[in-house]
């Protein structure tokens, strides 16, 4: 499990199985890999009747989700969001790499009208892709920069929360969106009951009835949210937002190899099977160009010109040393790997268009790994020239591996994921 939750490791996951994916798709056995993923798991008792691809879509990544929400909560609730002070220059570095990657999209699809729903697909960033690039090749990147680029990828997933939530949703079915809620406050009751004060509690109470309970009423919000028309992964979120601290803490630390090891290549794998196009490049669509240049090009210049404008009126009241331009200019290459959130953002935006929604399958593949490389380049040279400044003798600055996104630290955890149930790290 440790390998799993290894951000380099994970990264290295989700390319794999996006280029396994790509290539199956594209080789003598792809018809028959597309027919299978595309095979329908018939459960129309119950009102379900999806496709193996979309029950890993819809079912799997509101796991993903989940965990998410759990980051974000802690980071509003005890983290780097705690505050306004504390919040401000990333809420305006992610409007940035959402409101410029956006504006790029449309420029290239205007008088396209039936694409102009595809604008979204650009504004996205894997978070946990941009996070194992910063680890494979950021070894000696200060802190700072770290959690900063945590903020960011966590504000962005939040927008992406609200645009699935708000765009994405149609013909709502209020029934179910109030069965959905009674189940959630159910769950979120509940919760409290596995929020122990001690370890000794935690090691008498039985836990094993409430623990069944809750994966019986986060199944049934899933249900009741994914029947009223809004899609499925939402109901991730909202578990992910009412669950207690401390038990959301465990759940998603217990969560996230599966995570990292099995739902996100799942994913990056199925999405990804698409076969190129038989048309020249000059034929492909204004949404394939769109969305490959907005990626990584307009992430960069949005993320790095709104953190350097946010910085000019914030810096003065910065608890740590403020990031450099060119801290700025890495973050925000590194904010262009959209990848697995780009490309459920290009499923729902082009779910009639077949053509369309392959062209944008590859588009986020190309931006996303053009960031890759971009990344990379850029945080080996920084990264370079922070070790040498990291082993000059009067060099002071804190380097190592980013914070958990999932864990904190001090007593006010230390029951988050320790203790007789959960080994430690």
């Amino acid at each position: 499990m440790t390998f799993l939750r290894s951000e380099r490791n994970a990264a290295l996951l989700l390319l794999s199985a996006a280029v396994i994916g790509l290539v199956v798709a594209n080789s003598p056995v792809g018809e028959q890999a597309l027919h299978l993923i595309e095979a329908h798991i018939d459960m129309t008792w119950i009102g379900l009747d999806l496709s193996a691809e979309h029950w890993i879509a819809d079912g799997l990544l509101a796991v993903f989700f989940f965990v998410v929400a759990v980051e974000l909560k802690r980071e509003l609730v005890l983290g780097e969001l705690n505050s306004v002070r504390k919040a401000a220059l990333p809420t305006i570095a992610a409007l940035g790499g959402v409101l410029v990657p956006a504006g790029v999209y449309l420029l290239f699809v205007a008088g396209t009208p039936e694409l102009l729903n595809g604008w979204p697909v650009p504004t996205a960033t894997d978070i946990a892709f941009a996070l194992g690039v910063l680890a494979l090749f950021g070894r000696w990147i200060p802190t700072r920069v770290r959690v900063f680029l945590l903020a960011l990828a966590v504000l962005d997933d939040l927008v992406a929360i609200l645009i699935i939530a708000f765009f994405f949703t149609a013909d709502v079915r209020l029934e179910y969106l109030g069965f959905a809620a009674i189940a959630l406050v159910a769950f979120a009751g509940l919760s409290r009951f596995m929020n122990p004060r001690s370890r000794w509690i935690l090691a008498r109470k039985p836990q094993v009835p409430i623990t069944v309970a809750l994966v019986v009423l986060a199944a049934l919000t899933w249900y009741f949210v994914y029947q009223s028309g809004v899609h499925a992964t939402i109901a991730g979120v909202l578990l992910g937002f009412v669950i207690a601290r401390r038990p959301g803490g465990r759940v998603a630390h217990v969560v996230e190899p599966y995570t990292n090891g099995i739902i996100l290549p799942l994913f990056a794998l199925t999405a990804a099977m698409v076969p190129f196009p038989e048309v020249r490049p000059s034929e492909l669509s204004p949404a394939f160009w769109g969305i490959a240049v907005a990626l990584p090009f307009g992430k960069i210049i949005g993320i790095t010109l709104a953190g350097w404008i946010g910085g000019l009126f914030t810096h003065r009241n910065a608890e740590s040393k403020p990031l450099t331009f060119s801290d700025l200019v890495g973050v925000g290459a590194l904010g262009g790997i959209g990848f697995t959130v780009a490309l459920l953002m290009n499923e729902l935006a082009f779910r009639d268009d077949v053509l369309v929604r392959n062209e944008g399958v590859l588009a986020v593949l190309l931006g996303s790994g053009v960031a890759i490389l971009i990344s990379a380049v850029i945080v080996t040279m920084l990264s370079a020239r922070y070790k040498k400044a990291a082993l000059a003798p009067e060099h002071e600055e804190t380097v190592g591996e980013a914070p958990s996104v999932i864990v904190g630290e001090g007593p006010e955890f230390e029951d988050e994921i320790e203790g007789p149930e959960t080994p430690k790290r």
